[in-house]
Parts: C-alpha cells; sequence; structure tokens
C-alpha cells in the first residue's frame, strides 16, 4: 500500500472473521466462570493401543487459550485493515484460522500423540504464513528455516514423548506427570528429558536455535504480531511449564533450563544492539524474554511459577501492540529502519499513544502491567537464590529491554522529523485500535491486579503445585523493587542514549556473523546439498544393472543383520507337506527360466524364459492356497510376455555373440537367492501365530457375507487399502497416457 493512502479507500475486507476468536474467548470466558477447572474430555482413539483423543484444561491450558483467542481477536481485527489491498489475504485468512486451532489442540491436548500431530500442524501452518510473500527470496529462506529448525526439534519431541510414555505406562501428560517420582531411577529418563527439551527449544527459539525467530519477520506485520507473542514461540514454554511439576526437583532439568534460558536472554538481547529493522529490534528482544521464560521455568521456588504466568502475560499485552506498531509504521512510511524514523507522533499519534504505553510495560515502569509482572519476578529469583552472575545477566537483560521499549516508543515517536512527513497519514482504525486496546488491558490489570489473580493463579499452581496463597495484588518488597527498577531503568537509559555507538561497535565484529549457530545451519544447508548432489550421481546413474546390484546388495546386507541378530537358528527338518512335489516343480521352473534368461541372447527368448519363472510362481501360489493371486499372475505374466514381443522388433535385432561372464554379478545374486532362502526357511521354522486368521475365518461370513477370506480381506476388511491400490494404479496410467502418446507418434510412419 501507498503510504499515506486515505484510509476510507478500504472497505470492509475479512473483518467479519475475527467473530471466530472472539466467540471462542467468550466461550472460555464463560466457562471460566460457571465450571471449575481442569476440564477433561477423553474419546477412544486406538482402543487396542490404548490412545484415546484425550484433550484437558487447567490453569495453564487456560492461560493458553485466553491469549490464543483474545489477542487473536484483536489480530485478526489488525490483519482486515492490514491486509485490505492484498489481493491473496483470503488464503491468509484461512492458514491463520487453521493456525489458530493447532494452537488450541496444542495447548489443549493431554494424549502425547495428539500433542504431537498438533504440534507439527503449528510448524507447518506457520511456514505458510512466514513465507505468504513468497515472491520474495527472503521470505521463502526464513520460512524454509522456520520449518526444518521446528520440524527437527519436533522429531526429538516425538522420541522424547515416546520414552516418556513408555516409561510411565501412560499416553497421557497428566499420567506422565503423576508416574514421574516413579521415573527417577530409569537411565532411560536423562534422554527422555533432553529429547523433549530438544523439541521445546527449537519451538520456543532458545539458543542455539535463536536466530530462526528474527528471520521469520519477513512474514506481515499480523503474524509477527500473533505468532511471535502470544502463541508459536510461546508453545515450547508451555511444554516446559507443562512438565516443570514432574521435573523440577531434577538437576539436569534445572541446569539445562536456568542456562539455556540465561544464555538465550543474555546473547539475544546483545544482539538486539546490532540490529536497524525495528521489527528485527522487536524479535530479538522477544528471543531474550523466552531465554528469561525460560530461566524462570528452572527456578526451584514456587514462586517461580506465578513469575512465569504473570511474565508469559505481560510479554503477550506489550509485544504484540509493539509489532502492531512496527506494522503501522511500516504501512505508513514504508520503512523500518529507525535510521530514517524519527518525529512520528505528529503524524501518527495513536499509534504514538499505543507505543508508549507498549513501552512502559516492556521497561517494566509504574502504570503497567509489566511493572506487577517484574515484582513477582524479583521475587522469585531471591527466593531461588540463583548464581550471582545469573542474576547480574538478567539486571543486564532488562536493561537492554528498557533501550528497546526507548528505541520503539520514544526515538521513533518524538524529536525533530527525518524527513518531510507530509505524506505520512494516521493509520486506519482497524490498524489503530488493536495495539491500543490490548496495552489499555495491561494498564487495567495494573490498577486492578486482582481482575488477573484467578486466572495466572490456577496457571501458576499447575506449573508449581506447592504455590501457597499468593496474588498479584500483594506487596513483594517495594522499597527493594523500586530500588531494582531504578538501577535497570538508568542503565537501559544509558544503553537507549549509546544505542548508535553501540550499534557501530558491535556492527564491526563480523566475526558473530562467520561463526555461530545461524553460521552453522547455513554451512549444514551447504554440505546437506553438496551430499545429496554426490548422492544423486552415485545412485541415480540411469544404469538399470547398477539399481539391480545396490538392491541385492541391500537385501543381503539386511538378511545378514537379521539372521546375525536373532536368537532362534534355522531348522531345516521339518515335515514336508502333500503338495511339497509341486513346489519343487515350481522351483525347478524358475530356475531353469532364470537360468535361460541369463544364457540366451535372442531378446524374444529371453523374454520367455523370463515369463517361465513368472508361471512357475504362479504354480507355487496355486499350491500354497491362493488360487486367485495364482490366476492374477498367469493373467499378468501372458500380458507382458504378449505385450513386450509386439514391442521388441521396434528396438532393432539383438546383439550378437555370446552372454558375458560376470563373476561378481553372479556371486551377488547367489547371495541374495541364498539369503532368501535361509530367512524365509527361518520363518517357516518359527511357530505361527494364527490368532489373526482365525478372527477373519470366525468373520468372514457372518460380518461380510462372504466364504473366500482373502476376497473378503481385500474388498471389505481393508477396503480403503485396496481403494487406495486401485487409485494408485489409476494415476500411474493417467500419467503415463502423454508418454504412451509420445511413443506413439515418435513411432508413427
Amino acid at each position: 500500500m501507498t503510504p499515506g493512502a486515505p484510509s476510507h479507500a478500504q472497505g470492509p475486507g475479512y473483518l467479519w472473521l475475527a467473530a471466530a476468536p472472539l466467540t471462542l474467548f467468550l466461550l472460555l470466558v464463560w466457562g471460566l466462570s460457571r465450571h471449575a477447572l481442569p476440564w477433561q474430555f477423553d474419546v477412544p482413539w486406538i482402543p487396542s493401543l490404548a490412545i484415546s483423543l484425550a484433550f484437558r484444561v487447567d490453569g495453564l491450558s487456560a492461560l493458553m487459550l485466553a491469549l490464543i483467542t483474545g489477542v487473536g481477536t484483536w489480530v485478526f481485527v489488525y490483519a482486515s485493515g492490514y491486509l485490505a489491498h492484498e489481493p491473496r489475504r483470503g488464503r491468509l485468512f484461512a492458514v491463520l484460522l487453521l493456525f489458530m486451532l493447532a494452537m488450541i489442540g496444542a495447548v489443549t491436548a493431554d494424549n502425547v500423540i495428539l500433542l504431537f500431530l498438533f504440534w507439527e500442524l503449528t510448524s507447518l501452518t506457520s511456514f505458510l504464513l512466514v513465507g505468504f510473500n513468497h515472491e520474495q527470496a527472503q521470505a521463502r529462506d526464513a520460512a524454509r528455516q522456520a520449518l526444518l529448525i521446528t520440524l527437527g526439534g519436533g522429531l526429538a519431541l516425538l522420541g522424547g514423548l515416546l520414552l516418556l510414555a513408555q516409561m510411565s505406562g501412560s499416553w497421557t501428560l497428566s499420567g506422565i506427570v503423576a508416574a514421574a517420582p516413579a521415573l527417577r531411577d530409569d537411565p532411560r529418563l536423562p534422554w527422555a528429558l533432553v529429547l523433549v527439551l530438544l523439541g521445546a527449544f527449537t519451538k520456543s527459539a532458545q539458543f542455539p536455535f535463536h536466530f530462526w525467530l528474527p528471520n521469520a519477520m519477513a512474514a506481515p506485520a499480523p503474524v509477527s504480531a500473533y505468532l511471535h507473542s502470544a502463541t508459536l514461540v510461546k508453545l515450547g514454554i508451555y511444554l516446559m511449564a507443562r512438565l516443570d511439576p514432574a521435573f523440577n526437583d531434577l538437576l539436569l532439568w534445572e541446569a539445562l533450563l536456568v542456562g539455556t534460558g540465561t544464555v538465550t536472554a543474555l546473547w539475544a538481547a546483545v544482539l538486539a544492539l546490532r540490529e536497524r529493522d525495528l521489527k528485527r529490534i522487536l524479535a530479538r528482544s522477544t528471543v531474550s524474554a523466552l531465554g528469561t521464560l525460560t530461566l524462570l521455568i528452572g527456578l526451584p521456588a514456587p514462586t517461580a511459577g506465578l513469575a512465569a504466568a504473570a511474565f508469559l502475560l505481560a510479554h503477550a499485552l506489550y509485544k504484540a501492540p509493539l509489532f502492531m506498531v512496527a506494522g503501522n509504521i511500516d504501512h505508513a512510511t514504508g520503512t523500518r529502519i529507525i535510521d530514517h524514523l524519527m518525529g512520528l507522533r505528529r503524524a501518527m499519534p495513536w499509534t504514538a499513544a499505543a507505543a508508549v504505553l507498549a513501552g512502559l510495560s516492556m521497561a517494566g515502569l509504574p502504570l503497567s502491567f509489566g511493572f506487577v509482572a517484574k515484582d513477582v519476578i524479583t521475587v522469585a529469583k531471591a527466593e531461588a537464590e540463583i548464581l550471582t552472575l545469573v542474576s547480574y545477566a538478567t539486571v543486564f537483560v532488562n536493561a537492554i529491554a528498557v533501550a528497546v521499549a526507548g528505541v520503539a516508543a520514544v526515538r521513533v515517536f518524538w524529536g525533530p522529523a527525518e524527513a518531510p512527513r507530509g505524506a505520512v497519514r494516521e493509520v486506519p482504525w482497524r490498524m489503530a485500535l488493536p495495539p491500543l486496546a490490548i496495552v489499555l488491558l495491561g494498564i487495567e490489570f495494573d490498577f486492578v491486579p486482582t481482575l488477573a489473580d484467578p486466572l495466572l493463579i490456577a496457571a501458576a499452581r499447575a506449573i508449581s503445585p506447592e504455590l501457597g496463597a499468593v496474588g498479584l495484588s500483594a506487596s513483594y518488597g517495594v522499597d527493594v523493587l523500586l530500588s531494582a527498577t531504578g538501577i535497570t531503568v538508568a542503565v537501559g537509559l544509558a544503553l537507549f542514549l549509546s544505542w548508535d555507538r553501540l550499534h557501530q561497535l558491535l556492527d564491526r565484529l563480523h566475526w558473530l556473523d562467520r561463526f555461530g549457530p545461524e553460521a552453522a545451519y547455513a554451512l549444514l544447508l551447504r554440505g546437506l546439498s553438496r551430499l545429496a548432489a554426490w548422492q544423486t550421481r552415485r545412485l541415480q546413474h540411469g544404469r538399470l544393472g547398477g539399481y539391480l546390484r545396490l538392491n541385492l546388495a541391500a537385501l543381503v546386507l539386511m538378511g545378514a543383520f537379521a539372521w546375525l541378530h536373532t536368537d532362534a537358528r534355522l531348522a531345516l527338518a521339518w515335515d514336508w507337506p502333500p503338495q511339497a512335489w509341486a513346489w519343487a516343480v515350481a522351483g525347478l521352473l524358475m530356475g531353469a527360466g532364470a537360468v535361460a534368461a541369463l544364457r540366451l541372447r535372442d531378446r524374444l527368448a529371453q523374454l520367455m524364459a523370463s515369463g517361465l519363472v513368472g508361471y512357475g510362481s504362479a504354480v507355487l501360489f496355486l499350491f500354497a492356497g491362493a488360487p486367485d493371486l495364482a490366476f492374477t499372475q498367469f493373467a499378468v505374466e501372458t500380458i507382458l510376455v504378449v505385450v513386450a514381443a509386439s514391442v521388441l522388433p521396434r528396438y532393432g535385432p539383438a546383439p550378437s555373440g555370446r552372454a558375458s561372464w560376470r563373476p561378481l554379478d553372479f556371486a551377488l545374486a547367489a547371495a541374495a537367492g541364498i539369503g532368501t532362502f535361509l530367512l524365509l526357511a527361518h520363518l517357516y521354522s518359527l511357530p505361527v501365530n494364527t490368532e489373526l486368521a482365525d478372527w477373519f475365518s470366525a468373520h468372514s461370513l457372518p460380518e461380510a457375507h462372504g466364504r473366500n477370506v482373502v476376497n473378503v480381506i481385500i474388498v471389505d476388511f481393508r477396503a480403503l487399502d485396496t481403494l487406495g491400490e486401485i487409485a494408485v494404479v489409476a494415476f500411474s496410467l493417467l500419467a503415463a497416457l502423454p508418454l504412451l502418446a509420445g511413443l506413439r507418434k515418435a513411432h508413427a510412419p
């Protein structure tokens, strides 16, 4: 959109879609006022594995639902104005709705498999949202980076959840938490926790996976305001908080969360000083806040749960408006570079007001809910008696947060205009109202903290069950708090005034770009590309003989591995069935056909010999109790020989001379044949489990009205599988039709 475009040019757009999250938010409020937590819903899903569609809403889930639907309502309103002139906005709204539902499912799912499915769905939908402007290389790269990192972490998470479920004997998160005391001595527990935390760290952009979130700022402003303040990046925080009651007293858990959170918060705060793009500055501060949340969850103090819940809410209430402010500035001026932005308060007064109020909360100053959250955080750190180094690091992180708030709320809007601003105008009401509404809610929570007490206390007790009777309205050492706030503001003000000089200093440290996690990610991608190219040259060389050798070699290796890693051994002394003579005849036919196909040189003779192998297989099927399969094999083999014989003359005469002798190929084929025989013989010697066969035999006639059990299985019990196979064949035929038509034209006289 052209900066300064008149607001009346915008129609209602997709404003009505905001009714979806608003309705869910109102239902949540109604439910919380009428029904006590927790709410549970459980429907059998896979009864044979004791897996069910289990959902559970407690205080922590309710807080996340309030953020997802409450902030989501204003994000949808904001997006309807921001994307009013975007022709593809319908697709973005559809994906945004799907993402919201995936987030709701993830924070309410109690079953670990269900949680994983929603977890990965958030990764896929965020990939589509970040890469919305896919015509831009930056957006494509950022979306791919976010997808690879979060999906990779999701696979680690799946492994960890499966280990925890196996150890605890429960497929639910609540069951795992309840069984946690009995898991302390299990040697698999450290591996399970590391895998789970890998998934959480990648989703919540913890070091060394922190770099994907600032790069994801290529997404439109509504997406950034939603994904990176109240939803996606908080999902990893949610999972750590959900499992914290089970493992908070473990040294490994505390060390990983406190250590990783501290490093992430400090490093991201320093990197924020290197940025000039307002959205990337806010993104770096978001990573820093996520590190602080991880640190709080890892603290052993009971009030740490309350501190994490309060900061979780406070961060969403100031960071979503700030992202919207950055979007408004970009929308009105066409740039987000702070070097070209000053004195916008006269042209954009409502946006400036939202920025100032959100900046107050981010800096943790009085008259904001951020001040209340900092109060509880101070007490939690004091009770936990954390290391002095960690305490100093958090003070420095808070000071940089003050500086970032100053850049977003003061530098951009106050001072002399950087350039003539005659063409810059305030954004339409659908873009100005949402950030104001959200920050005013935060101010209301500051003046009347008892409004937030019930939800936050319930969430805090879900994180720290041992938390006593506390409330946000209580006083936590006002003198100490004001003193700490004064120090933080003083250091933050100094950093704000020195922002440009610090930026120039840090920008000269080019080694930060050449080394580190992001450089390692780029190096890994380049290595993967080269490996794929080398592998393609080696494996996809276009020679049929090479493909056959690779398959046979793989078969030999797998057979040898299976043979060496089994306790039972081959038992050749079995009772020969009456039809053994027919099997022997079939084996002789297949062997004779194979030898003849190798020795003959005439193509038609080779084709007939290979057909003999097929007919021998059909005889084997016939006397093994599978007549339908045998007749199918007879028909297919006959048709193949007829069709191939009709095509062979088009390719000229067969090459003259005797067949060449290839000892290596012969040895490989012989090893594959012998190995297959040994494996089959081994399987034949094992005891037969007839439970499934007996079930099909007993239910074939009464339930499917068929006496041919094989046909009943294919047509009734495996109907969808059979339909899928038919669809594959049909699609293959459709795909081959143009090729066949091209061959016909190529050979036409």
